[in-house]
């Protein structure tokens, strides 16, 4: 569905931006590919892998707070991956009125200029965090993913469709706990917050693959949550630096022991899909809209949490992803 048209990455000089470019070029022959960011550096740096002597990539400095940049940005566009985010928690609950212009206004205007624009489809990126918030970048996540889910009520009925994918923490990122680790390591003393800790784990590959998954699947509405593996803070550990001493230093502000990607409240709009899951929204058109066969309801007390998810990753596996890195 990629070739010959034109697609945006926003954050795309991020760690998923460019692993999306990636393989976005390497499967598929768009038109053009549009990378829209803030920072010049990033995308000087970036332009050393994907020229656009080379490949059909162009470069455009914006910020998503910027509508009349965005509305330049989005003319002639087919789809949108949204990947533009603040979202380092402490720094967040210092700066909260950046993290609301940004992570909230921002989204708000880049379904303005979608639907102003007339692209096809629009899919956000969320996370875990956005689920049960207890921390500012949680809560305009969630909020974030509820005015993207409602712009589909914004556009004509042949318009803009909008959905969202939320996953867990990217192994590998940036802001990921594996570098601090490997720093660690050499002094070594490795310091986890809470030994029953877990979170979800995705490496970075299968994250954009499911979201051009489903970017291609999408009807509009949809909340997207992959079935992936959880991980325990003291096996990241042992995975990393087997002869360090752990310390245990006490869980951070807004940061919890489990991670939750469907809620109980949300379990009643949840379907299994078989290896993912969709929250269906409240919407009276969705009846028209949804053509997910074969989807099963999942039961009234379900709850997606890495602390009861059924497949965690071993020791010797995270090992074998950490050194692929």
């Amino acid at each position: 569905m990629f070739n010959d048209k034109v697609v945006l990455i926003t954050g795309g000089t991020g760690s998923f931006g460019k692993k999306c470019t990636e393989i976005i070029l390497k499967r598929y022959k768009p038109k053009k590919l549009i990378i829209f960011s803030r920072d010049e550096l990033k995308q000087f740096e970036m332009a050393q892998d994907f020229s656009m002597d080379q490949y059909p990539v162009r470069y455009f400095i914006g910020d998503v707070r910027d509508t009349e940049r965005l509305n330049r940005a989005f003319q002639g566009v087919d789809y949108v991956i949204h990947a533009a985010a603040l979202k380092q928690v402490p720094t967040l609950e210092y700066n909260p009125f950046e993290a609301v212009k940004t992570n909230i206004l921002g989204a708000q205007n880049v379904i303005n200029a979608a639907i102003d624009q007339g692209v096809k489809r629009v899919i956000a990126l969320s996370t875990d965090k956005a689920a049960n918030p207890i921390n500012l970048y949680g809560a305009t996540k969630l909020c974030s993913d509820k005015l993207f889910v409602a712009g589909n009520s914004y556009t004509k009925r042949d318009g803009t469709i909008f959905s969202v994918v939320r996953y867990g923490n990217v192994l590998g990122s940036r802001g990921s706990v594996i570098p601090l680790f490997l720093k660690q390591k050499d002094g070594g003393v490795l310091r986890i917050t809470d030994a029953r800790m877990t979170r979800f784990w995705i490496t970075l590959e299968k994250g954009v693959d499911f979201v051009l998954q489903c970017l291609e699947k999408m009807v509009g509405g949809e909340l997207f949550v992959p079935k992936i593996p959880s991980m325990r803070i003291v096996d990241l550990a042992k995975a990393i630096g087997p002869e360090c001493r752990v310390e245990t230093i006490g869980i951070r502000a807004g940061e919890k022991l489990h991670e939750v990607m469907i809620t109980r409240d949300d379990a009643r709009r949840t379907l299994d899909m078989g290896n993912f899951y969709i929250i269906q929204p409240d919407f009276m058109f969705w009846a028209r809209r949804c053509n997910w066969v074969g989807s099963e309801p999942v039961p009234d007390d379900f709850e997606y949490n890495s602390g009861t998810n059924p497949v965690f990753l071993s020791v010797d596996r995270m090992r074998e992803l950490i050194q692929a890195l």
